[in-house]
């Protein structure tokens, strides 16, 4: 997917990581019962926020990376039929090494 949008300053696009419906017990989970998905992987990153200076402060977060974030932070959007987060970089709890 090509991505067509760029995130703002330290803001990042996120496609949430969709749990898995059955569990480890062989249970499946229907939709209702599933938890919003806390992980995804990076798509696009901003530019960064600017310190008091104005000079610009680089992102720990790089395109690529698999991120877990904050339940209920971003804001939800749909691009070409793909449900993304957009948040910003202290939404972000850590990412996975």
């Amino acid at each position: 997917m090509a991505i067509k949008i760029k995130p703002m300053g330290d803001r990042v696009l996120v496609k949430p990581i969709e749990a898995e419906e059955v569990t480890k017990g062989g249970i499946v989970l229907p939709a209702t019962a599933k938890e919003k998905p806390q992980e995804g992987k990076v798509l696009a990153v901003g530019p960064g926020k600017r310190n008091d200076k104005g000079e610009p402060v680089a992102m720990d977060i790089q395109e690529g990376d698999i991120v877990l974030y904050t339940k209920y932070g971003g804001t939800e959007i749909k691009v070409e039929d793909e449900e993304l987060i957009i948040l910003s970089e202290n939404s972000i709890l850590a990412k996975k090494a």
